[in-house]
């Protein structure tokens, strides 16, 4: 036996869905703020690296602000540093387990950014 729902039981639902959709989206929208998380996170999706090839990766970044968000996403679990060699403290950074999930985000809006400069190259509306 189907239930169905009044509108307005339907209308609360989907303000409910909303809210939770948005909340989400501020969530993610806070741990990427910035202009250069994306773009570290990004090339860290294709393999790991040490600090000074993502500093050469990432154009326009500083050392200071590289090293800051690179802690800041160390701290959010989505990059890990790891010590390659301890003598000469040669390090890499790479994407964790759980920033790998990142790697679907990454797919989705280069789709989406390909789409669009087509759509606005064409001219369409």
């Amino acid at each position: 036996m189907q239930v169905t729902n009044s509108p307005q039981t339907e209308q609360r639902l989907s303000k409910a869905a909303c809210h939770k959709t948005i909340m989400a989206v501020k969530d993610a929208m806070y741990l990427l703020e910035g202009k250069w998380k994306i773009h570290i996170l990004t090339v860290l999706c294709f393999h790991p690296m040490r600090y000074t090839d993502i500093l050469r990766e990432v154009e326009g970044i500083s050392g200071k602000m590289l090293s800051r968000q690179l802690k800041e996403m160390e701290l959010n679990k989505l990059v890990k540093r790891i010590a390659t060699n301890p003598q000469n403290t040669t390090v890499e950074y790479q994407l964790t387990e759980y920033g790998h999930s990142f790697k679907d985000v990454v797919k989705q809006l280069a789709l989406w950014g390909q789409r669009h400069r087509e759509h606005i190259l064409a001219g369409d509306e």
